[in-house]
């Protein structure tokens, strides 16, 4: 049986969409490993991306800067996978008390 894997969320996080489902800026996906492109920037294949960025009620990927535009942004939302929805399997459990 493996080790249940832990991950810090921020409390103010919205709850994590079903697979498939549009991204909400939940952050499972990249708290837990990087994508490709965050592999690059993190120089790691576990844990949570360094690119991953709070901004008030949600998470976003600060590789994309703020206004991604043109090849650059193209490609940084390719390799992220950017609306292509959810494709985390990681259900969070709420810690234990």
């Amino acid at each position: 049986m493996s080790r249940p894997r832990i991950i810090e969320i921020h409390p103010a996080a919205p709850p994590k969409p079903l697979e498939g489902q549009p991204c909400n800026g939940c952050g499972v996906c990249c708290l837990a490993e990087p994508c490709p492109l965050g592999v690059l920037l993190s120089r790691r294949v576990r844990g949570a991306c360094v690119a991953l960025r709070w901004e008030g009620e949600r998470y976003v990927c600060g590789a994309l800067g703020a206004k991604p535009s043109g090849l650059r942004g193209w490609l940084v939302r390719r390799w992220i996978a950017a609306g292509q929805g959810c494709d985390c399997s990681l259900e969070p459990q709420p810690p234990e008390a």
